[in-house]
């Protein structure tokens, strides 16, 4: 059974999340032969204050 877990900073409109689910889950089936209703998506959506690339929250300015 594939988990597939997105995380991601900021949000995604509910019609963002149904289109990327079903392509993965459509994916998963033509790749790796895994019925449809096998595959679970979760999405964690986290504030830019919880993510940092190079030392840097994503919240935070360039400056």
């Amino acid at each position: 059974m594939p988990v597939v877990t997105i995380k991601l900073a900021g949000t995604l409109s509910r019609d963002q999340k149904k289109k990327i689910a079903e392509e993965i889950t459509d994916t998963l089936e033509r790749h790796a032969l895994k019925p449809k209703r096998y595959t679970y998506i979760a999405f964690e959506e986290l504030p830019d204050e919880n993510w940092a690339i190079a030392g840097q929250l994503l919240d935070e300015d360039d400056d």
